[in-house]
C-alpha cells in the first residue's frame, strides 16, 4: 500500500481576499484557493513531504480550479470528491484596520459539508504517519460523523493525530456546539495547535500557561503549540515550555493562512525528529523555523499557492 507522510481531512474553498479598490472606489477581491487543512498540506508538500487530502468541492468551475491547484502543489487528490448538487464553499476575507481579518462564509450548504462517512478512506489514513483535522469539518452532522470516523481510524491504526480548532464563530449554530467538538479533538490528538484567543475562549484562562494546564488536567496531549500572532509562539511538552518571538519581514499584506503555514513547519520538524523527547533547543529550532515560514507567507496574498520554499525560510533565519 502506498505510504503518505500526512493526510488531512476538511474544507477546501475559495477565499475572496480584498485586493485594493476599483477606479470608482469599490472593493476588489481576488479568488484565492484556501482552506486550513490544504494550506497545511501545501506547506508540507513544499518541504518535500508526501501528502493527501480528503474532502469535497462542488462540480463547478471553482471545484475544478481547486483540484488542479492542489494537485499541482503535489497534494494527492484521489479522495477529493465533487458534489453534483452543492457548490464549492466560498469565504470573503475582509482586512480590518488593525490587520486582523473578518470572514463572511457562503456555505449554507457548501460542498465541503457534504462529505459522508462512507467516503472516508480508512486505508489511506492507516497508511499515513500523521492525520490532521480541524473543527470546520464538524459544524454539521453528516461531515461531523465522517470526521469522527477518520479520527477514530487514525487512533486505531496508531497514526499520529494533529488537531487545530481553527474556530470560525459564524459557521456554528452556537459556540456551545463548537466547544463540544473542540473537546472531541483534544481527546484524540497527539499534537494540538491552538491560537491564543482560541485558548482563552476554550478554557476561560487569560494566561496561556494556565489555559494549557486546564487542558492538561483533562488530556495528556504530548505536544501543545500556542500561536500568538506578532508575539510569536510557544511549545509545551509534558515537562517544559519554550517561547520564541515571531520572525517577521517588513511589508505584511495578509495574515490569511499564517497559522496553517506555522503548523506545516511544525509537522515537518516532527516528521524528521519525532513529537516527544525533544530538547529545549530542538523545540526552539522547531518554533523558529515555523515562525519564519509563517512570517514569509504574511507578505503575500493568500496562502495555499504562495507557500515559501525551504531555502527562503532558512535564508530569513540567517
Amino acid at each position: 500500500m502506498e505510504k503518505f507522510d500526512v493526510t488531512a481531512l476538511g474544507e477546501l474553498l475559495i477565499d475572496f481576499i480584498e485586493h485594493g479598490k476599483s477606479d470608482v472606489g469599490n472593493s476588489m477581491f481576488e479568488a484565492s484557493p484556501g482552506g486550513a487543512p490544504c494550506n497545511v498540506l501545501a506547506m508540507l508538500a513544499k518541504l518535500g513531504h508526501k501528502t493527501s487530502f480528503i474532502g469535497k468541492v462542488g462540480q463547478d468551475s471553482f471545484g475544478t480550479l481547486l483540484e488542479r491547484v492542489i494537485s499541482d502543489d503535489g497534494i494527492d487528490t484521489e479522495y477529493l470528491y465533487h458534489d453534483r448538487e452543492v457548490h464549492t464553499t466560498l469565504a470573503l476575507v475582509h482586512t480590518l484596520a488593525d490587520g486582523d481579518r473578518d470572514f463572511s462564509f457562503y456555505r449554507n450548504p457548501g460542498a465541503d459539508m457534504m462529505l459522508r462517512e462512507d467516503e472516508v478512506p480508512v486505508g489511506r489514513i492507516a497508511a499515513s504517519k500523521i492525520f490532521h483535522f480541524g473543527t470546520l469539518s464538524m459544524t454539521h452532522e453528516g461531515v461531523r460523523n465522517a470526521t469522527k470516523k477518520a479520527v477514530r481510524a487514525a487512533k486505531e491504526n496508531g497514526v499520529l493525530i494533529s488537531f487545530d480548532p481553527n474556530l470560525r464563530p459564524p459557521l456554528w449554530d452556537n459556540l456551545g456546539i463548537a466547544k463540544e467538538q473542540t473537546l472531541f479533538g483534544l481527546e484524540y490528538c497527539d499534537i494540538l495547535k491552538i491560537s491564543d484567543n482560541e485558548l482563552q475562549w476554550l478554557t476561560g484562562c487569560m494566561d496561556y500557561s494556565d489555559g494549557v494546564e486546564w487542558i492538561r488536567k483533562r488530556w495528556q496531549i504530548p505536544l501543545i503549540l500556542v500561536s500568538m500572532g506578532k508575539d510569536g509562539s510557544r511549545a509545551y511538552d509534558l515537562e517544559k515550555m519554550v517561547e520564541v518571538p515571531s520572525v517577521l519581514k517588513s511589508g505584511v499584506v495578509d495574515t490569511t493562512g499564517a497559522g496553517d503555514t506555522f503548523l506545516g513547519g511544525v509537522l515537518h520538524y516532527i516528521l524528521e525528529n519525532g513529537h516527544t523527547g525533544l530538547t529545549e533547543e530542538q523545540l526552539k529550532e522547531m518554533l523558529l523555523f515555523a515562525n519564519a515560514a509563517a512570517g514569509l507567507v504574511t507578505t503575500r496574498k493568500g496562502a495555499l499557492r504562495v507557500m515559501p520554499e525551504k531555502e527562503e525560510i532558512l535564508s530569513l533565519l540567517k
